[in-house]
């Protein structure tokens, strides 16, 4: 008995095989397989699609961890898209306008842009469509992105983000808020600050500041709070000005509620410790991690996402109850 039955799972065995062999094991068609699988083990790509490369210029200033996180979405995407990935910035307007310039030059196959100035950036990428390059905004510039022809725009809407910052300050009792504005002449940021005093019941500020020199920051956000003992809530638009007006705020010996626009590690850590109240996460690697692939299926499959409206990645309220599971997301860089 027992050898029959060895005799019946030999036979089934030799079955499935012949089976398997049927469906891939001809001359050729085992050794393209193999092939795939050297070739996706090596570089990391799920795809066998072109070696396109994708630009992608930002308005990024120098040291901002938010652009890190985009950039950590997008290489990812690229990897897995077999995208060869470039990326440059400058938060001046003219320099930006360059860069896109200059990704035209090499004759990209795809581009992605911000346009926290839009004006300055028109032009260009009007010329990067004219070139046959397909161009997708991401982070700032919704409302410009669909003049301008792109095939769409990934992010949070500034107002509906500023909106829901108003909200989150009345649940919280605020009465006197003040709004810092790091980088003057920023679409993106007036429509923070003004959606968020559209919503809020109390009085709301502005304050602008020069957003590439911390100290001024520091100093300029200290002074207001030793002025008006009644602002009890400081609302920065960037992560890494949160830290710096929680430091103003302790020097002030203010009471002030210090929140935020965006995320990374220190923000989480601060929801965590009590020193930030919330954050409005945007969820940048989204943001990148999409441009490139919506990129991708555009030009793999001339697919398109939103319908002419932009695709939305914000706002995301988070507090201390979050700060937890946000810490492990941004120690990996995806959040």
């Amino acid at each position: 008995m027992a050898r029959a039955g060895t005799r019946v799972v030999g036979a089934l065995l030799a079955a499935v095989l012949g089976a398997v062999c049927l469906a891939g094991c001809s001359s050729t068609g085992g050794k393209r397989a193999e092939d795939r699988a050297k070739q996706a083990a090596a570089n990391g790509s799920a795809v066998n699609t072109p070696h396109w490369t994708f630009a992608m210029v930002t308005h990024s200033g120098a040291g901002d961890t938010f652009w890190d996180i985009v950039q950590s979405g997008a290489k990812q995407a690229a990897d897995k898209d077999n995208i060869k990935f470039l990326y440059s910035n400058s938060d001046q307007a003219n320099e930006q306008s360059q860069l896109v310039q200059a990704a035209i030059d090499q004759h990209v196959d795809g581009l992605i842009v911000t346009l926290a100035k839009p004006d300055a950036m028109k032009a260009v990428v009007l010329k990067a469509e004219k070139a046959g390059i397909p161009v997708i905004t991401i982070n700032s510039g919704s409302q410009e992105s669909k003049e301008f022809g792109t095939l769409g725009h990934i992010g949070q809407d500034e107002t509906i983000a500023g909106r829901a910052v108003g909200d989150e300050l009345n649940k919280r009792g605020k009465k006197h808020a003040l709004c810092v504005l790091h980088e003057q002449g920023n679409v993106g940021h007036e429509q923070r600050c003004a959606g968020a005093k559209a919503t809020f019941s109390g009085t709301m500020d502005n304050l602008y500041v020069d957003g590439t020199n911390m100290p001024d920051v520091q100093s300029s956000v200290q002074a207001k709070l030793q002025a008006d003992k009644s602002i009890d809530s400081v609302v920065t638009l960037g992560a890494p000005f949160a830290a710096t007006a929680v430091k103003a705020k302790a020097q002030a010996g203010s009471s002030a509620e210090v929140d935020t626009f965006d995320l990374n590690a220190q923000v989480a850590a601060s929801l965590k410790a009590g020193a930030i109240g919330f954050a409005v996460d945007q969820q940048p690697y989204l943001q990148g991690y999409e441009a490139i692939d919506l990129l991708w299926l555009y030009r793999y499959n001339g697919d398109t996402l939103g319908g002419g409206q932009p695709v939305l990645t914000g706002p995301q309220i988070v507090t201390k109850d979050d700060a937890e599971a946000l810490l492990s997301y941004t120690k990996r860089g995806t959040r």
